[in-house]
């Protein structure tokens, strides 16, 4: 069977400490047998590892950030649509999404494909609005807060005391033990992701996420769940391992179910002593350890480019328990020719 020769842009180039989804994503797509893919990477700063490896990016650009504003924003993406022609725009980043989302009538109507949440699936799991989405769909999670002054946090400590997280709007979470310190990642937070900051109660347990895809219509089409087991300062996974959890996986696909939920997304999840599962994130996007998920049987990123062409797609029905990754880092050569092409030209 000949592949279909498409061409994709994508996100989240930034496989660093705090990786994107991006280069995951990208590895899962190349190992696809229906299609033969040129990747255009869409960076944001010209230092992100994903410009300069030329066996997975085929052409890189650098994007101004959404913050920009989307006029700007979408003037840049459609310059380089003009040039290589773009089948297909995956994003990768919380930060992006708000963007594409508002303006996907916009981008379809050029010819680029996408395959997201809708903007009210997108917004009703904000972290600050967890509790009322427990609430609506029956899930249990952690007390949390939305905290927009110093004086909340007073507040909240009177509540639920000490530990709790502070999160950031987008991302990053800090485990904090006193006043101090919630004081101070309150005022870091809110200077890099802006308000609401939110205050979650710690709940004891093991650290487990699912990355799943659902196909806009209430299903599943695939789902694998893991453990961590190597967790950053930033709280990244940096390793973990596949694990049968028939709860995990009944309590995604009633989310997805009942939300109708349309795109890549990750649960993360406390598993209590007790067998109780608390939900402590959705994330509405395709997490930076997708590759796992590819290794265990279920390509993921495939089976979204898929969906987004209107290709049919069955769900998968397993995946291989005590499938295991471990981020490691590699020193990329290259040469400051190209550092400077892409500060000159803004393409590589």
């Amino acid at each position: 069977m000949e592949k279909k020769k498409i061409t994709i842009g994508i996100t989240g180039l930034n496989n660093i400490d705090s990786p994107g989804p991006g280069i995951p994503v990208i590895r899962g797509i190349k190992e696809s047998d229906a299609f033969d893919v040129r990747i255009v990477g869409l960076a944001y700063e010209n230092l992100e590892p994903g410009i300069y490896m030329k066996d997975l990016v085929d052409k890189a650009y650098l994007v101004p950030y959404p913050s920009s504003g989307a006029d700007e924003y979408l003037n840049r993406i459609f310059e380089i649509h003009a040039k290589e022609n773009l089948d297909l725009i995956i994003p990768n980043f919380d930060a992006e999404l708000y963007t594409f989302i508002k303006n996907s009538k916009k981008i379809n109507e050029k010819g680029i494909a996408t395959f997201l949440p809708t903007i009210e699936q997108f917004e009703e799991r904000h972290k600050a609005k967890l509790p009322d989405f427990a609430n609506k769909y029956n899930v249990n999670v952690p007390k949390s807060f939305t905290v927009l002054t110093t004086k909340d946090i007073l507040n909240v400590e009177a509540l639920i005391g000490y530990p709790f997280f502070v999160k950031g709007k987008f991302y990053e979470a800090y485990k904090v033990h006193n006043r101090e310190q919630a004081l101070f990642y309150f005022a870091k937070l809110e200077a890099k992701w802006g308000l609401p900051v939110v205050i979650q109660e710690m709940v004891s347990g093991t650290e487990v996420n699912v990355v799943a895809l659902g196909d806009g219509e209430g299903n599943t089409v695939a789902a694998v769940p893991m453990r961590k087991t190597y967790i950053t300062d930033k709280g990244k996974a940096w390793g973990g391992i596949t694990i049968k959890d028939e709860k995990m996986l009944e309590i995604t696909r009633e989310i997805i179910a009942k939300t109708k939920w349309r795109g890549g997304m990750e649960l993360e999840m406390i598993k209590t002593k007790d067998e109780k599962y608390y939900l402590i994130e959705i994330n509405p996007r395709i997490p930076a350890w997708v590759y796992l998920a590819v290794g265990a049987g279920q390509n993921i990123p495939e089976a979204l480019v898929k969906l987004a062409l209107g290709f049919d797609v069955k769900p998968f029905d397993e995946y291989k328990v005590g499938k295991m990754f471990i981020r490691y880092s590699y020193d990329l050569i290259g040469d400051v020719s190209q550092f400077a092409q892409i500060n000159i030209y803004g393409e590589l």
